[in-house]
């Protein structure tokens, strides 16, 4: 899959195609539905019409909203792998600043997606806002579609077996809480937070657990506490998996302040200080807590390790 920047210098081979139009923070099974819904309408254009995605970084909601919490479900890095296992063949990223934010919907259309993309069918959710004001939305983009000669899907909003919605912010408030099983019934995947592996007070090697630790940066914060992990340790294109334990949280035995995500590596040895770590998160094990000392410490690890071993015993695929 091919990145592109600039829909001024937009590659002709990629022009006359369907695009997937959104955000897709966290790549979820609604979102999913819109981009196979893309991948459709290029098959049915004919003559292998290119199929693509748009979307926007930094997320709109960074530039509105400055100082809201951390809230992204997943990074450009891990959003592109998923878009590109779904068959995309480009993905055009959209920079978000305040000067784009100021157009006109109408000039979005035709200046980016028309004259840029060279767009024959546009595929959005049915909820789908954009240009100045969020203005233009799914009737505004159909208009237009029909004077300038390009088709429109909208999709309605994708539910559950329950009827509840499948959403990034339903995402969000399951990892919150640790429900890490509705959070992966609402992505369709586990949910997997990825860094340069960070040198640390190397407390975890004195005790016998040998630890990996992540800053979480820009992802939303999961409940604080004790995960089963599965981590991903990347050698060259392959990326190798293993089974572990984590731990997120300010570490309050040692009176820490600054969050981190520790990561025990189960019957691993290496050092994985400055490679790049994807660790996703299969279950909430237990909160964080205060222990009294390093002995009392060491047996609770133990036994969450035996507990994450447990879990994690039949899980084959990562």
């Amino acid at each position: 899959m091919r990145i592109v920047r600039h829909h001024e210098e937009f590659p002709p081979e990629y022009r006359g195609g369907a695009v997937a139009l959104g955000n897709f923070d966290g790549v979820h099974r609604g979102h999913r539905l819109v981009i196979e819904t893309a991948a459709a309408a290029a098959r049915a254009l004919g003559n292998d019409a290119p199929f693509g995605v748009m979307t926007f970084d930094p997320h709109p909601r960074r530039l509105f909203q400055p100082d809201l919490p951390p809230f992204a479900l997943s990074t450009l890095r891990t959003k592109a792998h998923r878009l590109e296992d779904l068959g995309a063949g480009f993905l055009y990223l959209q920079h978000f600043d305040k000067a784009f934010a100021g157009h006109s919907p109408e000039w979005f259309v035709e200046a980016v997606l028309v004259r840029g993309l060279g767009v024959r069918h546009v595929v959005i959710g049915e909820d789908y806002h954009f240009g100045q004001g969020r203005r233009g939305d799914a009737s505004l983009l159909r208009a237009m579609a029909a004077d300038l000669g390009f088709g429109v899907t909208a999709v309605t909003p994708v539910t559950d077996e329950h009827g509840q919605l499948l959403s990034s912010t339903r995402a969000r408030e399951a990892i919150q809480a640790g429900r890490m099983d509705e959070a992966a019934a609402v992505l369709g995947h586990l949910w997997e937070v990825e860094g340069r592996v960070e040198h640390g007070d190397a407390r975890g090697r004195t005790i016998g657990f040998p630890t990996a630790n992540l800053r979480l940066g820009d992802y939303v914060r999961p409940a604080d506490g004790v995960y089963a992990v599965l981590a991903g340790v990347d050698r060259g294109r392959e990326t190798v998996w293993r089974r572990g334990v984590a731990n997120y949280g300010r570490r309050p035995t040692f009176d820490e302040t600054t969050p981190l995500l520790e990561v025990h590596l189960f019957d691993f040895a290496d050092d994985l200080y400055g490679q790049h770590l994807r660790v996703r998160m299969v279950a909430h094990l237990r909160p964080e807590r205060k222990f009294d000392g390093l002995e009392a410490l060491k047996a609770q690890i133990a036994a969450d390790a035996d507990d994450a071993r447990r879990l994690l015993e039949s899980r084959v695929e990562p």
